[in-house]
């Protein structure tokens, strides 16, 4: 874990990914794709690590593509190659998708593009009361539907807000992003490195299994009816009924105290 485009820290079992170009607001580049594509899913073998922060240095979080180093070089390619670099940008909502750990986006300012849809995809939104937010395709002449965001975002605000967002292109400030359920938590700016450690925290006491279950149950009952969803739920609590984390959380709730889900810190 020693990537070079921006910062990796862990602290126990807490893995911060900060992109750190406060320069350029953050602005992505095709190194970063990479490698945050590549840092994640190296993450979902560590099993040390029981949550994901996201977050960025400085008055963005993300503002997307790098106008230079992205947009600027974009121009010149023909469509296969502009397929490839759209699928790299897709392979980083796979990677978190796919992580079996709840990832907390904490947002610490502006949020654009394809910043927008990295923090859509994560599974927790803490935003600072600064951190506005758009889906800017349009805005270059591109369809809103960039990076999952015209399947994932109707999901959280639904259709009809979800289609103001994509077609217009528009900024939410953070109090009405949080109002149609877009951000979980809005915070003062100085307050938010308190508000997601304490969701992370929650979250690292967790039942990992049971979280990761939860997370990979989510995704794939986007596509089910009820029918098989409730075939799927059935398996999936079978199963987790035979670990330790049950008979933790039973005995836990007979003694009155916090449960010590395995591999939680004390």
């Amino acid at each position: 874990m020693n990537p070079r485009s921006f910062r990796f820290e862990q602290q126990g079992p807490v893995a911060t990914l900060r992109l750190d170009r406060p320069q350029a607001m953050n602005a992505l580049t095709f190194d970063v794709y990479r490698e945050l594509t590549d840092t994640l899913r190296a993450l979902a073998d560590r099993g040390d690590v029981r949550a994901v922060v996201l977050t960025g240095t400085g008055r963005a979080f993300c503002t997307g593509g790098d106008v230079r180093e992205i947009i600027g070089a974009l121009l010149g390619r023909d469509e296969k190659a502009l397929l490839e670099f759209t699928t790299l940008t897709c392979d980083l909502i796979r990677a978190m998708r796919a992580l079996p750990r709840p990832i907390v986006a904490s947002l610490n300012g502006t949020v654009a593009g394809a910043g927008a849809a990295i923090a859509l995809a994560s599974d927790f939104r803490v935003a600072a009361d600064t951190a506005r937010i758009a889906f800017l395709f349009v805005k270059v002449g591109l369809a809103g539907a960039d990076m999952g965001a015209a399947h994932l975002l109707p999901r959280l605000v639904g259709l009809g807000r979800a289609t103001e967002l994509l077609m217009t292109g528009d900024f939410l400030d953070a109090d009405e992003a949080l109002r149609i359920g877009l951000y979980n938590r809005v915070v003062p700016v100085d307050q938010l490195p308190a508000a997601t450690a304490a969701l992370v925290d929650r979250l690292v006491r967790g039942p990992a299994a049971g979280l990761a279950a939860t997370k990979a149950a989510l995704e794939a009952e986007m596509h089910m009816d009820l029918e098989s969803a409730l075939q799927a739920e059935a398996r999936i609590q079978a199963a987790l009924m035979l670990g330790p984390d049950f008979k933790e959380g039973f005995a836990a709730f007979q003694e009155r105290r916090p449960p010590r889900f395995e591999g939680a810190p004390e």
